[in-house]
């Protein structure tokens, strides 16, 4: 790493504190992976910065701060299973892999998740499985998780997911509609038909939509 690149690394973990990651390990993974392997084109010189960018297929990669706040919610162990909803570029699936056991990451367009699959394998990244699926129906053949995150907004949480989570598990997925500001919820299932919710902090994510995408 270049010196002006440790110093952008030093920055954006700078960043990371202000805003309230404090989590080691979470600071450990997201110090390990450049941010600027996940972005393309004309917005790969601001890869440091903490604020969201856009990747292809109309979405964004969110900024360092929110991928951080929410990967430390989730509370990921080392022998975690755990459900993504939402390649998008690849980045917070990146960083969950050096958190958790296994990762599947899901997404509905094909051309994300095939992007996001190479950039993972060169990064040596082997515990990550990346599908073409509707994430609003979650991974069923793979259930139950212990951790799902959700990086696309739903009015609610989605009853297959909250299915697919395991017993004392964890889900954290920003809801509220599309076109105001959302809210970051963590869910935490505390039985068969019992769940937990705490509010976090406002957010803005896409929304989550049903169905494959068109690419």
């Amino acid at each position: 790493m270049t010196d002006e690149g440790a110093e952008r690394t030093m920055q954006l973990l700078y960043a990371l504190r202000s805003a309230g990651v404090t989590d080691p390990r979470v600071l450990t993974a997201m110090e390990r992976i450049p941010r600027g392997h996940f972005i393309h084109g004309i917005f790969k010189d601001r890869a440091h910065e903490d604020v969201p960018l856009p990747i292809p297929c109309g979405q964004t990669i969110s900024q360092p701060s929110v991928v951080g706040l929410m990967t430390q919610a989730l509370q990921v162990g080392p022998r975690d299973k755990v459900l993504e909803v939402g390649t998008g570029s690849g980045y917070q699936a990146a960083i969950l892999a050096l958190l958790a056991r296994r990762v599947y990451t899901v997404d509905r367009h094909r051309d994300l998740v095939l992007q996001a699959r190479e950039i993972l394998e060169s990064l040596g990244l082997h515990n990550i499985t990346t599908l073409v699926a509707d994430g609003s129906h979650g991974l069923a053949e793979q259930a139950p998780f212990d951790r799902i995150l959700v990086t696309a907004a739903a009015e609610d949480p989605p009853s297959p997911l909250l299915a697919q989570l395991r017993i004392g598990g964890i889900m954290v997925l920003p809801v509220g509609q599309s076109d105001t500001v959302q809210s970051l919820i963590r869910v935490t299932r505390t039985g068969e038909k019992g769940f937990d919710y705490d509010e976090l902090r406002p957010v803005r994510f896409v929304p989550l939509l049903p169905g494959l995408g068109t690419d």
